[in-house]
């Protein structure tokens, strides 16, 4: 039986990510005392109904039973099954918004923004522990459970899972990011107007981007970093890589390059390959045209 521990933020998105799984046949408990894992753990094995996925919420929550983070890996690690922690993250700022539009109270404290750090103190020893950090801040709900069923559905399970990632940096910084790579220094394909409605997964796009040489320079480079890197990470018990490339909106350059070096190393390693930004650039692109009614001359 597999079990996924999922915890993070309170409102970075644990519910969403838990519907996702629901949705892909896990049988799924939300807010578990930790007291009570393995105890549910042991209901779950016993099941006339051969349950083979679990997924569990324990979060801050359980500081209503006198939560320790500490305690409860420990609690983790004693259990007899194999187990990941999938933790979802987000920025300060966002969490703050997102309360704000809910007008829901904080867990830990009716200052949201005093609630939102002592949560992430308390959580720190799991976050530093999980096999997967989701960060939301950018993210959709359609979006977010897309990725959690990439984590899910895709591949053996190794060591260590690369993800290639793209982003609009209009958008900010994937927080969770290893290696960030800036594509901005290339000519533009949203500046080209047949180009412009299209993203680096078409053929026309890409073509465009890697006509710059030095477009291919860096990928090689890239490709040669990471073929001798990521062993080293692996010794080192490391479970996951981010590689993220950036553009200005996310839609043309950074999933060009994305693409390609998924290309290049899909067949050697067990890679998420995901874009960020791809589709709220192009609802963005679409609304700005409709309303102003000729192109924008501001950037991608």
């Amino acid at each position: 039986m597999y079990i996924l521990i999922v915890t993070g933020l309170s409102g970075a998105g644990k519910s969403h990510a838990l519907n996702a799984l629901e949705d892909m046949g896990f049988v799924c408990a939300d807010n578990m005392p930790c007291d009570l894992l393995r105890q549910y753990i042991e209901l779950c094995m016993h099941s006339e109904n051969k349950i083979e996925r679990v997924a569990l919420v324990i979060d801050s929550r359980e500081s209503v039973f006198g939560y320790n983070p500490q305690n409860t890996y420990y609690e983790l690690q004693s259990l007899p099954y194999a187990y990941e922690i999938m933790f979802l993250d987000c920025e300060d700022a966002v969490l703050q918004q997102r309360y704000s539009e809910t007008r829901r109270k904080h867990p830990l404290h009716d200052d949201v923004s005093i609630g939102i750090r002592m949560e992430r103190e308390m959580l720190t020893p799991l976050r530093e522990k999980a096999n997967y950090v989701i960060d939301t801040t950018n993210m959709r709900s359609s979006e977010l459970a897309r990725t959690v069923e990439g984590y899910m559905l895709r591949g053996e399970k190794l060591p260590m899972r690369l993800i290639i990632t793209s982003f609009g940096y209009k958008r900010g910084v994937p927080a969770s990011a290893d290696f960030i790579f800036d594509m901005r220094y290339t000519p533009n394909p949203f500046y080209i107007p047949e180009l412009r409605y299209k993203s680096g997964r078409d053929k026309e796009v890409r073509d465009y981007v890697f006509s710059d040489p030095i477009v291919n320079e860096q990928l090689d480079s890239i490709e040669n970093m990471l073929r001798m890197l990521i062993p080293s990470f692996m010794e080192q018990g490391k479970r996951r890589l981010m590689v993220a490339f950036g553009c200005t909106g996310g839609r043309h350059r950074s999933v060009a390059m994305a693409e390609a070096l998924h290309d290049r190393l899909g067949n050697d390693f067990s890679i998420l390959l995901e874009h960020r930004d791809l589709i709220s650039e192009a609802d963005d692109i679409k609304e700005r045209f409709t309303q102003n009614g000729k192109p924008d001359t501001d950037g991608e």
